[in-house]
């Protein structure tokens, strides 16, 4: 860690940038965790505003995930559930397939925020995106730049052949 990184933040102190596509995805999101030297666990606030979702409904193959609610209420959708959330709540979102999907959808009146705390073994990610039937792939791409490494999102049936080219 180096002099000028200090271990604490507050929430408030958070940066957050717009995150979000068309009329279902907005929310306001902030990386955390590298900032006070947290390099192998990710962590993020995430501030979704009344009938809105941050992400789509989607599931790591190696990345896990949680969620503690902070404020407002919602629906947890995990797998082919929903259960309803409030404050005070803790979301698992384990590594698998369409079974363990989920998404964070505030159904309530005010804001919902809620921390998403993550643990991968490496840098390489597949996740699946049961709604829309796509997938993406990812290793040593880095989100803060959109650069580097390997980033694909397609869908099965797009697939070429293995020796396509060679």
């Amino acid at each position: 860690m180096s002099e000028t990184m200090k271990p604490v933040i507050n929430l408030a102190d958070v940066p957050l940038r717009d995150n979000g596509h068309g009329d279902k995805f907005e929310a306001k999101i902030g990386s955390f965790g590298r900032s006070i030297g947290s390099a192998g666990i990710g962590a993020m606030l995430h501030v979704v505003p009344p009938g809105k979702t941050a992400f789509p409904f989607h599931a790591h193959h190696q990345t896990h995930e949680l969620f503690l609610i902070l404020e407002g209420e919602g629906t947890y959708r995990f797998g082919g559930e929903r259960y309803p959330v409030k404050a005070g709540d803790v979301c698992a979102a384990p590594t698998g397939g369409p079974e363990t999907a989920h998404q964070i959808i505030n159904t309530g009146s005010v804001p919902l925020r809620y921390l998403g705390i993550s643990a991968s073994p490496g840098n390489t990610e597949v996740v699946e995106y049961p709604d829309s039937g796509k997938f993406a792939v990812t290793s040593r791409y880095d989100w803060a730049t959109g650069k580097g490494g390997v980033r694909f999102v397609g869908r099965p049936e797009d697939s070429i052949d293995y020796w396509d080219g060679e």
